[in-house]
């Protein structure tokens, strides 16, 4: 029983037979559309994002799995927001709510408990010039330290 696997960035809810997909399908003998079918089904959710998928292969049987990653937090982020672009210039702003949310969908992706998960949130907005609940998101880090917000 032989398994091959196809790694790739797809639009989510949007894969195609187009490469990188279609010829890397192509070449394992599997049925393409079907395969597609499932990831679009599996990657819906996350329209408009660059989404990481696995498609692990049985040459012998053409079975198919697939997993699903999670976009990059910085996406994540863009599309709570609704913004096409992030930085310091922009004013953005997300809630406390909002950042959970992304921790939440991260989840699978980032390491530690949920507060160090939200933490890690709190750094890329950090670095995408997106503040929390109107402010920088380096206090609303201290203030997890500190207990004053509890994840």
């Amino acid at each position: 029983m032989a398994k091959k696997t196809v790694k790739a960035l797809v639009e989510g809810g949007k894969a195609s037979a187009a490469p990188p997909l279609g010829p890397a399908l192509g070449q394992l003998k599997v049925n393409i559309g079907k395969v597609i079918e499932e990831i679009n089904k599996k990657t819906k959710d996350f329209s408009g994002m660059q989404v990481p998928v696995e498609i692990v292969v049985d040459t012998d049987t053409k079975e198919f799995e697939i997993s699903v990653g999670t976009p990059p937090t910085s996406s994540l982020i863009k599309k709570e927001l609704g913004a096409k672009k992030m930085g310091p210039d922009q004013n953005l702003n997300l809630t406390f709510d909002q950042v959970l949310k992304i921790a939440k969908a991260k989840s699978g992706d980032l390491f530690g408990d949920m507060k160090a998960k939200v933490k890690q949130v709190l750094g890329t907005c950090v670095s995408a010039g997106v503040k929390v609940d109107g402010r920088d998101p380096r206090e609303v880090q201290r203030d997890i330290d500190e207990g004053k917000i509890s994840v």
